[in-house]
């Protein structure tokens, strides 16, 4: 029975994304299905729905919807201009010092709006054209945007790691936020190292010197922007409020900086509430319907089937580890990063942990995976957006691509073989 149900899932779930069924749908159906094999229809579908319900019924995910509401006041508040300026006060009088500048204002961008898809539309649209300007490669400049802009899932507060300490059965979210940290700023400084190369390759322009006052001032001018992460996970890591209340507070704190910039104005609330609502929306549905599929594998002893499978392989922590991130890889080209933490975490965690992994560290190690599923085609979101705000095609990008894709998987088979990189701040903190 173990084996029809693994074949009738993934079977029908390929099948469904091949035909071009959107994924939540896919997730939803293909569970359906699977369960018809030992239950009724009509308690099949309830129970499918019933699971799609419960798996929204959590306290941890009310987060996800502030999140995505602060990121997106953030994107009309005129906060990413002042994080990019400062970036470029820091950075832009080296040579190529445009391509360091994107990556750090990814970094600092994404760390507060927890959005990687924000990030690279947001800077693309902003660096591009100047980068167009001085003489940079345009696949170059957008393959640098597509891949920096994932370090803000890293770097928190980030909507991913609310979603892996749901899937994980409740691993502290305060210590992933602050675990995320120095993982983050590695694969940033991978990525400006890979970057470092092109730039001699192509001997790319330095920027004009910033004066010491100048500094200042774009400082000055970013800080407030920059203590939201102080509030934020200051706030959690002190115990003064939760990851939820923190998303709540996030919203208030980036509303009122907004207007405080004279950047947003209250005809512009509606419209961004519903691009919030959209993409909620969409987020939510892919949840419940991942964790009606996660419920149905368990049902189906489908993980326990696979843990024993892996176990059997071997028991050397760094062998199950590279077999892991090798699957991961690979669901992440196919899969959207939502639905694959939380349909493949009930399958691996047990196994790592069994062999002593800190479920910290590993969620770490998931993330950053699937971060580079994110730049890859067909399904790699954040691929074809930064291929459009670029102005070019995807074949355009692919070839500058290829180092930074090296990059990220150097940069996380050192995050793996190397825990204290990921654990060192949490127990700092005591998380």
């Amino acid at each position: 029975m173990e084996v029809i149900s693994i074949l009738i899932l993934v079977l029908t779930f390929l099948t469904l994304m091949s035909i071009g069924v959107p994924v939540a749908w896919s997730l939803g159906i293909s569970s359906l299905l699977t369960l018809l094999v030992s239950v009724a229809a009509v308690p099949s579908a309830t129970t499918i729905a019933q699971r799609m319900g419960t798996g929204l019924d959590s306290f941890a995910l009310l987060a996800i919807p502030f999140f995505i509401l602060a990121g997106e006041i953030m994107n009309r508040g005129g906060i990413a201009n002042r994080l990019i300026e400062l970036a470029k006060a820091m950075m832009g009088k080296l040579p190529g010092g445009l391509l360091y500048v994107n990556v750090i204002a990814a970094m600092l961008f994404g760390a507060i709006a927890g959005s990687a898809a924000a990030a690279v539309s947001a800077i693309g649209s902003i660096l591009g054209k100047r980068m167009d300007d001085e003489g940079y490669p345009k696949g170059l400049g957008a393959a640098v945007n597509i891949t920096s802009s994932t370090t803000g899932l890293i770097i928190p507060p980030s909507n991913i790691l609310i979603v892996y300490s749901l899937a994980s059965g409740g691993v502290s979210i305060a210590a992933l936020f602050v675990a995320g940290y120095l993982p983050g700023l590695f694969i940033g400084f991978v990525l400006m190292l890979t970057a470092a190369i092109f730039i001699r390759k192509h001997k790319l322009p330095a920027g004009e010197r910033t004066s010491t006052r100048e500094l200042l001032d774009k400082s000055l001018r970013a800080f407030p922007s920059l203590m939201l992460l102080v509030i934020v996970i200051g706030g959690i890591v002190g115990g003064i409020f939760t990851a939820t209340e923190a998303s709540a507070i996030a919203v208030v704190y980036t509303l009122a900086l907004s207007f405080f910039y004279r950047e947003l104005k209250w005809k512009e609330i509606p419209a961004i509430l519903l691009k919030s609502s959209e993409t909620t929306a969409i987020v939510m549905l892919l949840i419940a319907t991942s964790m009606s599929m996660s419920w149905v594998m368990s049902a189906e002893d489908i993980p326990q089937g696979i843990s024993e499978t892996l176990l059997s392989l071997s028991d050397n922590i760094i062998v199950i580890l590279i077999i892991i991130n090798l699957i991961l890889l690979f669901v992440g080209i196919f899969m959207d990063m939502t639905p694959a933490v939380l349909i493949f975490t009930p399958i691996f965690l047990p196994v790592v942990t069994e062999l002593g992994v800190d479920p910290v560290h590993f969620g770490i190690i998931m993330i950053l995976n699937l971060c580079i599923g994110l730049c890859t085609p067909p399904v790699g979101s954040v691929l074809f957006l930064g291929v459009q705000v670029a102005g070019i095609n995807i074949q355009q990008a692919v070839k500058p691509l290829l180092p930074f894709f090296l990059a990220m998987i150097i940069g996380l088979v050192v995050v793996t073989l190397w825990p204290g990189l990921t654990l060192w701040l949490p127990s700092l903190f005591g998380l």
